[in-house]
């Protein structure tokens, strides 16, 4: 399975830290943001990675390279212009379309075990598989519902609910898409995934959600940013992948 790392972003949570350093390169604990993912797909066998760049992208590749000194194997997907969640992947349909890739995003900080979300994934075999977890200020981040079956109802609220009793959830931005979501997002233009799966919902198209346990912090912004260094300093967060 290929990996998708999204780092396009302008990070204008995050200024004035991004003004001249794009969102995944910021330092936490140390080293490069986008290097805990990297190392996170890698550590779960996936060494094939594709990242999309577009803010300050020529720092982000000259940082990187071809992946060697990671220990994976990095190509990247240069966008003139910006083309959010759906737009990059969509853009990247010749390259990713003919089998389930994983995305996560850059901005992230999280220790999930994906070798359990692809087993989850292949047992169900879903048009896409999003992790989520419950978190008390999950509303901020958007809704998702599931059923008992952890299959998804709901995104948002935007779907029309079926009767019955479902679990609240909140999106991580790490997910298993197969070629069946390109039919849901249009070309060359700046899109959402999450309108993508709005719509797949509408049309009674399969998703499913994955609940993870573990860490997971959203550090876009800069209040989050400054707490998770903090705690990296005080080695209150452990990753598995990183050896602690």
């Amino acid at each position: 399975m290929k990996g998708l790392i999204l780092a396009a972003g302008f990070g204008h949570r995050l200024r004035p830290l991004t003004e001249h350093l794009p969102k995944p390169l910021l330092p936490v604990g140390g080293i490069p943001l986008i290097h805990y993912n990297i190392l996170l797909l890698k550590y779960s066998g996936i060494t094939d990675i594709v990242i999309n760049v577009h803010y300050y992208a020529e720092k982000i590749i000259e940082a990187l390279g071809s992946g060697k000194g990671l220990g994976v194997h990095l190509t990247y997907s240069k966008e003139a212009e910006i083309l959010g969640t759906g737009g990059a992947i969509k853009n990247l349909q010749s390259q990713l379309g003919d089998a389930p890739f994983l995305v996560i995003n850059a901005d992230i900080l999280v220790n999930v075990d994906l070798k359990r979300l692809i087993a989850f994934h292949q047992q169900h075999r879903p048009a896409a598989t999003l992790v989520l977890r419950k978190d008390p200020e999950q509303s901020q981040y958007g809704i998702i519902e599931t059923d008992a079956n952890d299959r998804i109802q709901n995104i948002l609220s935007k779907v029309p609910l079926k009767k019955g009793r479902f679990r609240k959830r909140m999106f991580t931005g790490i997910h298993i898409i197969t070629p069946k979501v390109f039919d849901y997002v249009p070309p060359n233009v700046f899109y959402s995934i999450t309108d993508s799966y709005i719509e797949m919902l509408k049309k009674e198209e399969c998703l499913y959600g994955y609940t993870m346990r573990g860490y997971w912090n959203d550090i876009g912004v800069e209040k989050r940013y400054r707490e998770v260094n903090q705690k990296m300093q005080e080695r209150k967060i452990r990753l598995r992948y990183m050896g602690n």
